[in-house]
């Protein structure tokens, strides 16, 4: 007696009217992405690049660009957490200094680069938890704590240096090795400090979209008090944003040390200014609760080419303010026109 077994039945491929219209409903969803607006502006940014001088797409030069963006990029992963709470933090770029600072004078005194490089970005986590813990237990408004703050770390900085220079020099042990973490490329080819962007903001991306605490963030900063009804701890979402722009700030400031080899007490002066702006040209909301990790890094790689651009062209740096300055409030304006638009809907 013999059996037959049945084969389960094989889907049949789609339809060429089903592929057809799956790829609109795809193209629509990017068209009505959070980030399509900055992204097209970074396109139409790129093509004029590529037409106002011959060596802009070069890669050499998109490679430089990758470098210069990596310490703005990296501080902007975690100011993105920050704003999203609907918080901002102003204190990021005297971290920046203070944990270079301290990394460098560890250095200098002896220390092997892997333990000063480990105090120095334990600095940037002590500051950043200073931060949180007077806006969630004080209750002070971090524009105000982080105003103050940014004035606090700095000073602490000029003192611990006596408003000193810290300059490493290569016959220092273990200077040429810790160079390579700003100076080196890997494969010869792509700088490090690129790689060490590509890698916090992937990090960045993971936690935001596929984490528990990247939901709670969002809930924090659509609405804080729903967001303490269904059980989240607001406190904590707000304090692990703060340690995490702590973090990154501290570790852009390694970099800057490891890729100039030197270091003052007024070293990352109004960065803070470019690491929120990039963050807001990259469609957060500056009230928080609305905005994507991606759209940080095109915001950060908007900035870069259209410095990149200016600097190429030869405009001053003067004019490159002011450029800038207009691109933050045409961002912000279009944020805004874009949230009342969808409110009237």
């Amino acid at each position: 007696m013999t059996s037959t077994l049945s084969k389960p039945p094989v889907p049949a491929p789609p339809s060429p009217a089903e592929s057809s219209g799956r790829f609109p409903h795809a193209l629509r969803r990017l068209l009505h992405a959070r980030e399509s607006g900055v992204f097209a502006a970074l396109v139409a940014l790129f093509v004029l690049g590529t037409v106002l001088s011959p060596t802009f797409a070069q890669s050499d030069n998109l490679l430089s660009v990758g470098q210069q963006i990596a310490q703005i990029g990296i501080m902007a992963i975690g100011v993105t957490f920050v704003i999203l709470n609907g918080e901002i933090d102003l204190s990021v770029g005297s971290i920046y200094a203070l944990s270079a600072i301290s990394t460098g004078m560890l250095i200098s005194d002896g220390w092997s680069w892997p333990m000063a490089m480990l105090v120095g970005l334990a600095v940037g986590v002590v500051a950043g938890l200073l931060n949180g813990l007077a806006v969630v237990v004080l209750g002070v408004p971090s524009f105000i704590v982080t105003l103050g703050t940014l004035s606090v770390f700095r000073g602490v900085a000029l003192l611990i240096s006596d408003g000193a220079p810290i300059s490493l020099s290569s016959s220092q042990p273990g200077v040429a090795e810790f160079n390579l973490l700003g100076q080196g490329r890997l494969f010869g080819l792509i700088p490090m400090q690129f790689v060490f962007f590509a890698v916090v903001a992937a990090i960045g991306v993971i936690l935001l979209a596929r984490s528990r605490f990247g939901f709670n963030t969002y809930a924090v900063g659509g609405n804080q008090e729903a967001a303490r009804l269904v059980g989240v701890n607001v406190k904590r979402v707000k304090l692990t944003a703060f340690v995490l722009s702590g973090f990154t700030a501290g570790l852009a400031g390694v970099l800057g040390l490891s890729f100039l080899s030197y270091v003052q007490g007024v070293t990352g002066q109004g960065l803070e200014l470019t690491v929120i702006s990039a963050v807001i040209i990259g469609g957060a909301a500056l009230f928080g609760g609305s905005g994507t990790m991606w759209g940080t890094v095109i915001g950060v790689a908007f900035i870069g080419l259209l410095q990149n651009i200016l600097n190429i062209k030869g405009i001053s740096s003067f004019w490159q303010t002011v450029v800038t300055g207009l691109v933050i409030v045409a961002a912000v304006a279009a944020d805004t026109w874009q949230r009342k638009r969808k409110s009237r809907a």
